[in-house]
């Protein structure tokens, strides 16, 4: 078993157990989880349940629950526990004000959202604008999945001003992590009112732009003889290993063979 905490009210878990897992207990988060081998049974609302592998359990703050094998080769999953006022002020942010916090019926059910959501969780770095994102997309899927977050329209207002401002301090920027509170500051904006707003000016998230900028300034710096290192400290990541992980997941390529492939494109 291996968990991690990404931040304050989010925290990962990937677990195998080989038969009996856990015995009744409940949780003060939304526990969202993806089974990824064998059979998963639990106890949930009255009645057994099951969940084969890819299917998406939803289990929702504050109900009792177990867990266990559903046959004899035990089983294995993955799953995000979230505090529910991070996903009720997302929800927010995504319905308007009078969302109530998202409630999913069907607490085995296959769900595209989650699932991408889920991967995403175990992928990203414990940045804050990263978790929010992550926050973001859990709070989506989990709207989509409740019918009685689909009344009324839903906002469409953007602060191009705000926006304006975000996208300006991000492209200054490229030297470290930015935090959340500091784009709150800056727009007057919730970050999860930013996250909606952002993606629907720019199409990425308030993270992704700010990552690829920081990749950009790397970029150019792999251009000049110095240290991969340093380049890494300098454009806000936290080692080399770090940077050549950031740098092949956008461009697929490492940042070494990068700066080999344009040093014999430099002309002589």
């Amino acid at each position: 078993m291996q968990s991690r905490a990404l931040s304050p009210g989010v925290e990962v878990l990937q677990a195998w157990f080989p038969g009996r897992g856990f015995d009744k207990h409940r949780h003060d988060t939304y526990a969202i989880g993806v089974t990824d081998v064998g059979v998963q049974a639990f106890d949930y609302r009255g009645a057994a349940r099951f969940s084969t592998p890819g299917q998406i359990v939803v289990l929702h703050p504050d109900e009792t629950h177990d867990g266990r094998a559903g046959d004899r080769n035990g089983f294995g999953y993955r799953i995000v526990y979230v505090s529910p006022a991070r996903i009720h002020e997302a929800a927010r942010a995504l319905r308007g004000p009078r969302c109530p916090l998202p409630f999913v019926r069907e607490p085995v059910a296959a769900n595209d959202g989650l699932a991408s959501a889920i991967d995403a969780a175990f992928e990203i770095e414990p940045e804050p604008l990263a978790v929010d994102g992550l926050v973001f997309g859990l709070a989506e899927a989990l709207v989509a999945a409740d019918p009685s977050c689909a009344s009324g329209p839903a906002p469409s207002r953007l602060d191009e001003a705000a926006l304006r401002r975000a996208r300006q301090f991000l492209e200054a920027e490229t030297t470290r992590v930015i935090h959340s509170s500091e784009l709150e500051e800056i727009t007057g904006l919730s970050r999860y009112e930013l996250a909606r707003q952002f993606r629907s000016a720019f199409g990425t998230s308030p993270y992704r732009y700010s990552l690829m900028r920081r990749l950009d300034s790397a970029r150019s710096a792999l251009r000049r003889a110095r240290p991969l290192a340093e380049v890494a400290l300098d454009a806000g990541f936290a080692d080399q290993a770090h940077l050549s992980r950031m740098f092949h997941h956008a461009f697929g390529i490492a940042p070494a063979r990068y700066r080999a492939l344009e040093e014999t494109r430099a002309p002589r």
